[in-house]
């Protein structure tokens, strides 16, 4: 709610600087609609949030958490990771992708199978003809708290507060949620400063 009541206030100064023209440029650019799948991608669970846009409104559709057997193959555990990817692009039809970039430094063959992961990530949606956008954890926590050094638990508080009505019952569906509102906040920047630089000419 900070965010957003800083971003609306925002919206109000620019019209007051720029002019009626730039104010006009400004709420064509935000008249964006569109669905973002977020992927907080792992080996034994991966995270998925899918969120709707509408201008600067954002809506909760769906979030869950895709697990693989442990005792099973790499190659069998990537296999379900996408095919339930897969399955999800086909039900919900995202217009956009979001995939956090996730390091792991415990060891080299943990950091590997992560990898694994997001691999599948990147490719399922891009095979879909989906764009996919990566996004470091923090750019995520700054885009969604506000803070690069934010805790798990202040994005997931963040995070229940931006989409109210969200039943959230696991972390990694937090954090896949989490990824799909900074795609959605670049997406509004990306959108909004072209407009804003045409208008004020």
């Amino acid at each position: 709610m900070i965010r957003r009541w800083v971003f609306e206030k925002t919206a109000v100064l620019n019209v007051r600087l720029f002019g009626s023209a730039v104010g006009r440029a400004y709420n064509r650019a935000m008249a964006i609609r569109a669905r973002i799948l977020g992927i907080d991608p792992g080996l034994r669970f991966t995270g998925f949030g899918i969120i709707e846009v509408d201008g600067n409104r954002l809506r909760h559709v769906a979030d869950g958490v895709i697990a693989t057997d442990g005792d099973a193959s790499v190659a069998e555990r990537l296999r379900v990771l996408d095919a339930a990817l897969n399955q999800l692009l086909r039900d919900y039809t995202p217009d956009y992708a979001a995939v956090e970039e996730t390091y792991v430094n415990r060891n080299a063959t943990a950091t590997l199978k992560l990898g694994y992961a997001r691999g599948v990530a990147l490719l399922a949606p891009a095979r879909a003809g989906v764009p996919v956008a990566e996004y470091g954890a923090k750019t995520v926590k700054r885009s969604v708290v506000g803070t690069g050094n934010a805790e798990k638990s202040q994005v997931a508080l963040m995070v229940r507060r931006l989409l109210p009505g969200a039943a959230i019952r696991r972390a990694d569906a937090a954090d896949a949620l989490a990824v799909a509102i900074c795609h959605a906040h670049h997406l509004a920047t990306a959108s909004v400063m072209p407009s804003l630089l045409t208008g004020a000419a």
